[in-house]
């Protein structure tokens, strides 16, 4: 396609190539994969991503009793809230609950309208201290980018400065997009794909998250 963004715009772009992600990626991208199996690997590979995205989160000494005597451990120092985009967000957002079960979730609805390829907000739901912490925004697909940009701009209007953004696959494209409107703002990944078709669907990406997750194909 043409303007198709140059590597340095995958600046700030964090590339998961973790041989145990890439195994499930391969068969999360497999068009055999049914939804059952589809949703388990989703969630588990977002478990597996939010121990490198949450990396630099700062901590807390806290002292605790252990059977044997006292010691001092270390705890977050600020509430975490994930975000998913619905509705594809969602099956990651299940499996990073897994990993940190005391994180709120926020949910913000984007659909895309397919004649134009730009985001509809149709939902808000966030903590009204969601400015206090650590933002996860999970979407499986970053693929046009307008649907992360949407969710950007509604983050930081609530209060959040403090945004990463997850997702399994994304495009040259979408990537350049995100970091046009929010500079500075990290993204990983575990895959970067090839580009974006006519249609607006990364390739050879792994088709529609949703419909894959929730057995709508």
């Amino acid at each position: 396609m043409e303007d198709r963004p140059s590597r340095e715009a995958y600046e700030n772009v964090i590339v998961f190539d973790h041989p145990l992600i890439q195994h499930k990626l391969t068969w999360i991208r497999d068009r055999t994969t049914g939804h059952r199996a589809f949703r388990a690997l989703v969630a588990q590979v977002a478990g597996l991503m939010v121990f490198e995205a949450t990396r630099a989160l700062l901590t807390q000494p806290v002292e605790v009793e252990t059977p044997l005597e006292r010691t001092v451990g270390r705890r977050l120092s600020a509430r975490i809230t994930v975000v998913p985009v619905l509705r594809a967000g969602l099956g990651m957002a299940h499996g990073i609950l897994e990993v940190m079960p005391e994180a709120r979730v926020g949910h913000l609805g984007l659909a895309r309208d397919e004649s134009t390829l730009e985001p509809r907000a149709y939902l808000q739901k966030l903590p009204s201290d969601v400015a206090d912490g650590p933002v996860l925004l999970v979407d499986p697909m970053l693929a046009t980018g307008g649907s992360a940009v949407a969710a950007l701009t509604m983050l930081k209007e609530a209060g959040a400065d403090d945004v990463r953004m997850m997702a399994l696959v994304a495009s040259p494209e979408g990537i350049k997009r995100l970091r046009d409107a929010h500079p500075g703002v990290p993204i990983y990944a575990a895959a970067v794909d090839r580009e974006l078709d006519e249609r607006g669907y990364i390739v050879p990406g792994l088709g529609d998250a949703g419909d894959r997750l929730y057995g709508t194909v």
